[in-house]
């Protein structure tokens, strides 16, 4: 079931889309294989992340630092998680890449609650939600199915969080708005994906509440509709399978829901064999299913030998001591049955009830919790972006002309002082105006949006890329002497040209590049950064053109022996 043994296979001439739908289904594979064979599955991913940062676009860098990041809180034993989490946090923050940024904090949660700390990992799905209670708009250069699976997987790792915190309400809600976007573009693996998520959330709920006295019904009932719903994408998702098989027969947490829905002797072949195919964290649904099934039976003493061999099974690494507590509840329910003691036990469950009470207005508090970091975070992120939008073109996400003119006069400042290079580029689009003419100025737009992150993506973070205006841009470039600024831009232009038509409707960039010299006035350079834009326009466009000294001193392409060095860096 895990795969087997394959060769592992050479990457670079491999596509984009290859190198995501792999990885997509290591993640599947290592759901359900031993943690003994999880190793090769994160050195695997490992690999793939390794060539997609070599190839340096951004958005799929943070597609494989988020599945290197699942693939590794999926297993506490996994080095490097809390790095690489960091990592995906640093990149998504950077980009500007606010779902993933969000599925960041989710996995950080996750990755706290592995050590214990409760409270720090309430903060982070705080945060993680207050991201996601803001209008988010779609990434268009996700491409909108992609966009809304990752909008769907955030918010369910974000769910499972608040499940093993005990605030299943809350879990319960974000898991519905998940299955709006599973339901508007996934295909069968993350629809199979998304039913086994809340069957695992319903059961979890059910044995909490069956541990105050409440009736669980409904939750378990609940969990066996999934269930039953997941046959058929199951059939046609990522996960290995045998096609002879139902899911219920293959699936711990499927074949526990319908035990536990309805127990009887009818279901404890399968829950034995499952017993011993579960992963650590499903052990206890299929135990506790198994002991009822048994005991529906009549068969006490081979329910209450199951749930002895499971306590001994089970060692110090599992997690989610709630789930602990449900099993030793159900074995200290079955070692009543029959005996002669009924008086005390009847005390005995009266106070534990008690306890447990107590414990669930305390996940009351906790709930209260959530909602107050929540919000407040959410007031902290709505008080940062007034503060961005000041700074801010309000079409583009990129600096204003204010933002650009006080970044412009510091980079000055810091030249005058200490020395060094700044390059100052302003960019035109070609054939936008055909644009706004032929089609609408929405989907201009659109166009200029794209082309914004585009040109912001393939630059250095330490680079400007502000709006100046219609369809201009100014990009700043500290530290780069002119012909390195003027391969980077050259790169940004081709990036830009290389965009989908639907994308970027054959707009193309005119690109005029200069160094801001130490006695010239910004406005200087940047007349003369437009005259050389004006020849790359005059050159046919979709050009870059760099300027030396006076407007007509072209110098695009020349090697200059007093430049520093200067080695574009690697996306990140």
């Amino acid at each position: 079931m895990d795969g087997g043994e394959v060769d592992l296979p050479a990457l670079d001439d491999r596509s984009d889309a290859w190198l995501l739908g792999r990885a997509r289904e290591l993640l599947a594979i290592a759901q359900v294989s031993e943690r003994r064979l999880r190793a090769r599955h994160t050195h695997e991913v490992d690999r793939i992340l390794a060539e997609v940062r070599r190839r340096g676009e951004p958005r799929l860098i943070g597609q494989l630092l988020r599945a290197a990041a699942v693939i590794r809180v999926s297993d506490a034993t996994a080095e490097a998680t809390e790095e690489i989490i960091v990592e995906l946090l640093t990149h998504s923050e950077r980009h500007d890449l606010l779902v993933l940024q969000a599925d960041a904090h989710a996995l950080r949660a996750k990755w706290m609650l592995l050590a214990g700390h409760e409270d720090l990992a309430l903060t982070e799905a705080a945060t993680g939600l207050a991201m996601l209670d803001e209008k988010v708009p779609p990434d268009m250069l996700f491409g909108p199915r992609v966009w809304d699976v990752l909008m769907a997987s955030t918010l369910m790792d974000l769910g499972l969080v608040l499940m093993e915190l005990g605030v299943y309400e809350v879990g319960d809600q974000v898991m519905r708005r998940a299955h709006r976007h599973i339901r508007r573009s996934a295909g069968p693996h993350d629809i199979a994906l998304h039913l086994i998520t809340v069957c695992r959330m319903q059961l979890n709920w059910g044995l909490r509440l069956e541990r105050i006295g409440e009736d669980a019904g409904s939750r378990f009932s609940r969990a066996a509709a999934m269930a039953s719903d997941v046959e058929a994408p199951f059939r046609e998702s990522l996960f290995p399978r045998r096609t002879d098989r139902l899911a219920a027969d293959q699936l711990a947490v499927v074949g526990a829901a319908h035990a536990l829905a309805a127990p009887s002797g009818r279901h404890v072949d399968r829950l034995t064999r499952l017993l011993e195919l579960a992963a650590p964290r499903e052990v206890f649904f299929v135990a506790i299913a198994l002991a009822r099934c048994l005991e529906a039976d009549g068969r006490t003493t081979d329910a209450l030998d199951t749930l002895t061999t499971v306590r001994q099974r089970l060692d110090d690494t599992v997690t989610e001591p709630s789930l602990q507590l449900c099993l030793i509840r159900e074995f200290s329910r079955l070692r009543e049955t029959g005996e002669d003691v009924e008086q005390s036990a009847g005390a005995l469950r009266h106070y534990v009830t008690e306890l447990e009470t107590q414990l669930w207005d305390m996940r009351e508090s906790r709930v209260a919790a959530l909602d107050t970091r929540r919000e407040h975070e959410r007031l902290a992120r709505r008080h940062g972006t007034i503060a961005r939008q000041a700074l801010q073109d309000p079409l583009t996400g990129l600096p204003n002309r204010r933002a650009l003119d006080e970044r412009l006069a510091e980079l000055a400042t810091e030249l005058a002082t200490d020395g060094g290079a700044l390059a100052i580029a302003l960019v035109d689009l070609d054939g936008f105006k055909g644009v706004n003419d032929s089609l609408s100025h929405a989907d201009g737009d659109d166009v200029l949006r794209v082309i914004a992150s585009t040109v912001r993506d393939t630059l250095r973070g330490s680079d400007m890329v502000a709006r100046y205006g219609g369809d201009e841009f100014i990009a700043l470039l500290p530290g780069a002497p002119l012909t390195a600024a003027a391969a980077a831009l050259r790169r940004a232009a081709d990036a830009v040209a290389a965009l989908p038509h639907d994308l970027s409707h054959g707009v193309t960039l005119s690109v005029g590049v200069v160094s801001l010299r130490a006695d010239e006035t910004a406005a200087r350079a940047l007349a003369r950064a437009d005259a050389a834009m004006y020849q790359a326009k005059r050159q046919g466009g979709n050009d870059v053109v760099a300027v030396t000294g006076g407007e007509d001193d072209e110098s695009a392409g020349a090697e200059d022996e007093h430049d520093p060095a200067w080695v574009l860096p690697e996306a990140t």
